[in-house]
């Protein structure tokens, strides 16, 4: 509950007092990229993005914007990154690009800069890899650069 109420004091004034809402959740809705960019489709709501490993570590991303496919990378400094267990901490913007968002029909990523993503996952939901990059000067979300996914929940705030 502790790590619970840290995330929410991260979390932009906008999304205050409004309520969550599971939109996705790969135990739900199967694990696929193009189910996940459906159910965002009718939203414009910021989003949270939860991933629970195979080490059942708990890290993820808050998105300015829904998910989608698109050209070119988009969002805004709103958009951090978080780990949530074994220990808490986020990840702002460093102003140092605008790399916030990127959806692909194979893969999304959140922050990046020189190749690397803060975290980005495979169009199966299945596999992700977490580094260090500029838009967030974050460190590796996971112990492990790659990792498997075992849960990964969408929400919303309406």
């Amino acid at each position: 509950m502790f790590v619970f109420f840290q995330l929410c004091k991260e979390l932009p004034a906008r999304t205050v007092g409004r309520a969550w809402q599971l939109v996705y959740s790969t135990s739900r809705h199967g694990a696929s990229l193009k189910c996940l960019y459906r159910k965002l489709s009718s939203t414009d709501s910021p989003v949270l993005i939860v991933i629970k490993d195979s080490l059942d570590e708990l890290f993820g991303a808050f998105l300015s914007d829904p998910l989608k496919p698109s050209e070119m990378f988009y969002g805004t400094g709103e958009t951090f990154l978080f780990m949530l267990h074994p220990r808490f901490k986020s990840f702002r913007w460093t102003g140092e690009n605008s790399f916030f968002i990127k959806g692909d029909l194979d893969c999304f990523a959140v922050g990046g800069g020189s190749g690397h993503f803060g975290l980005w996952v495979d169009e199966n939901l299945y596999l992700g890899r977490s580094s260090p990059c500029y838009t967030f000067n974050n460190c590796c979300l996971s112990e492990t650069d790659d990792f498997r996914i075992m849960e990964l929940e969408v929400w919303t705030f309406s």
